[in-house]
């Protein structure tokens, strides 16, 4: 009976989930200047998010990596974790790609400003990793 996990997928999931809850931590108590900032952003890259207030958001949002870091961390199937963490992680590139502020013109290269989102594609390639790191040997005639 397999768990859905190898040993080989704990650093991974250790470091990126604890990484990711102690975000949605921070961020579910805190501050309305945080909130605005994190709603202006957002909205500005996702339009439907204006008519949410800032705080409401930042509590979404919260909740989301709270999630998110959580089913990295505790013992489910690595694809449901790494589906997850891909859908996560997507959302905060497709933000990225859809303010120009934030990489150079023309370019995936992130300016100064969008360093810190940019770097979050390696969970992109970490929720991948675990979409389709883990197929069953094919029998065998």
């Amino acid at each position: 009976m397999s768990l859905g996990w190898h040993a080989h997928d704990i650093p991974a999931r250790l470091a990126t989930g604890a990484y990711i809850l102690h975000a949605g931590l921070g961020k579910w108590h805190g501050s309305e200047e945080q909130a605005k900032g994190l709603h202006g952003m957002a909205a500005g890259a996702y339009p439907f998010l204006s008519d949410v207030p800032p705080e409401k958001f930042m509590r979404m949002l919260a909740a989301g990596e709270i999630l998110t870091g959580a089913l990295l961390l505790v013992p489910v199937p690595s694809r449901l974790a790494g589906l997850a963490l891909t859908i996560f992680s997507g959302a905060l590139l497709t933000m990225y790609l859809r303010t120009p502020s934030l990489h150079q013109p023309g370019s995936f290269w992130p300016t100064q400003a969008g360093t810190a989102v940019s770097k979050d594609i390696w969970m992109l390639g970490i929720g991948f990793g675990f979409l389709v790191g883990h197929r069953a040997p094919a029998k065998q005639a």
